[in-house]
């Protein structure tokens, strides 16, 4: 064959050139997918082709901070110091067979007349007064009952003619609730079971019991505490200690003074 013949390529000539097209047709398809990944995933294409776990990472949402948990609400509980039960011109103090008052003849200065019906004229501390009057009139105009003062303000010698020495009845002068301007003996003003533990069961004696929280006054030696207080079962006497107190131990369920204030008992004298 003369040397101006064209020779066909071998096919091994023709397998090797095979394989360089097909190779390099894979490196422009790796290119164009690293480019695609790329603009997807809005990664840098240069950098497209970094591991998947850190293209992962860039492209996660921030996860926002938690908001700070609000402080738990404090409930205001009651302060029993707020107001002295030793001082014998607070509202709050306790009288009974261990605790005189002190100086014993104490007497309030700020006496008044209690305008209210009465089978004595009536004196009380003027807070107490007022106290007395609203609930008075409350009596009246929510279940039309008319209440009445039997005694109120005694001093210490109008407690020597009322003592008779039963300490279960009355108490010794310098040792009585009266003394102190703030307590009030009340019945109906028809006079019926007045200073009687009947009185309880009077449709005047029931609303007491029940309502006089609201207006300051609580019941002071309730059935059944005589152990505590000292004194017999006296559904008509009403001692004036704020409503603030008053309501405290109705919603508590405390009866006596002694007990809320966490005293010991007084069934008797020293």
């Amino acid at each position: 064959m003369s040397g101006s013949e064209r020779r066909e390529p071998s096919d091994a000539v023709r397998e090797r050139r095979r394989m360089v097209i097909a190779l390099s047709l894979s490196v422009v398809l790796i290119a164009i997918a690293v480019l695609v990944v790329g603009y997807v995933s809005g990664a840098d294409p240069a950098v497209a082709g970094s591991s998947t776990s850190s293209g992962d990472e860039a492209t996660k949402t921030p996860r926002p901070a938690p908001e700070a948990l609000p402080a738990p609400a404090t409930v205001a509980s009651f302060d029993k110091a707020a107001r002295s039960i030793d001082d014998p011109t607070s509202i709050w103090v306790v009288v009974n067979k261990l605790r005189p008052l002190n100086p014993q003849d104490y007497e309030p200065d700020d006496l008044v007349a209690v305008p209210v019906e009465h089978t004595w004229e009536p004196e009380l501390r003027q807070e107490a007064s007022d106290a007395v009057v609203a609930m008075f009139d409350a009596a009246r105009g929510e279940a039309g009952l008319e209440l009445a003062s039997n005694s109120a303000y005694r001093s210490y010698s109008a407690q020597e003619e009322v003592y008779d020495g039963d300490d279960l009845t009355t108490a010794r002068p310098g040792f009585s609730e009266h003394q102190t301007g703030l307590t009030m003996d009340i019945g109906a003003s028809s006079g019926d079971c007045s200073l009687s533990e009947c009185f309880a069961d009077t449709a005047e004696g029931a609303w007491l019991r029940d309502n006089a929280w609201r207006f300051g006054f609580i019941m002071r030696y309730p059935a059944d505490k005589t152990d505590i207080t000292g004194y017999s079962f006296e559904p008509w006497h009403y001692r004036y200690v704020g409503t603030e107190l008053a309501t405290e131990m109705h919603e508590t369920g405390f009866a006596t003074l002694e007990e809320f204030f966490g005293l010991p008992a007084a069934p008797d004298y020293e």
